[in-house]
């Protein structure tokens, strides 16, 4: 996809969303199934990924760590925003990495430690492009896709999350 080809895609959304901005307010949902054992699948609309404990916290370490989830969701997200961006500015990436670690503490989620919080302590979030961007384009793509990546800001910003038990 070019610049012209993602303009063109995007300009009637825009559009819309300058004319209707309710039109924009959408909600994204992601579902799962309790498993078997300490599971849950997941169903992504491509693939059913089936969660579970982490090594750390007594899992076998053949199902996926939500946590391992959450990185690549942040992983997708930034890549995905990465493109989108680079394709608007009119630089041509040649080949990306982007990777996504996050650090945990463990004693905080098995409830060892009350000092200790439950989650990441920190995430860092790195590009490996080969590209002939400038110094000033890379600056440029490092601003805006951090400034448009959804999971990005959700994680910086942090957001207040609700829950409700009923049965079923």
């Amino acid at each position: 996809m070019n610049t012209e080809e993602l303009k063109k895609i995007q300009a009637p959304i825009k559009e819309m969303y300058r004319e209707k901005p309710d039109s924009a307010n959408i909600t994204l949902s992601a579902q799962g199934k309790i498993g078997q054992g300490i599971s849950c699948k997941v169903e992504t609309g491509k693939a059913i990924i089936e969660a579970g404990l982490h090594k750390a916290t007594g899992g076998s370490g053949i199902l996926a760590c939500s946590g391992d989830l959450l990185l690549e969701a942040l992983v997708a997200c930034a890549g995905v925003t990465l493109a989108a961006v680079a394709t608007a500015i009119e630089v041509e990436i040649k080949e990306g990495i982007v990777k996504a670690e996050g650090d945990l503490d463990f004693r905080g989620t098995l409830g060892v430690s009350k000092e200790v919080p439950v989650g990441f302590k920190s995430i860092r979030l790195s590009f490996m492009l080969n590209t002939n961007a400038t110094d000033e384009q890379m600056q440029s793509l490092s601003r805006l896709t951090e400034k448009y990546c959804v999971v990005y800001q959700t994680l910086a910003k942090g957001v207040q999350v609700k829950q409700t038990f009923n049965k079923l």
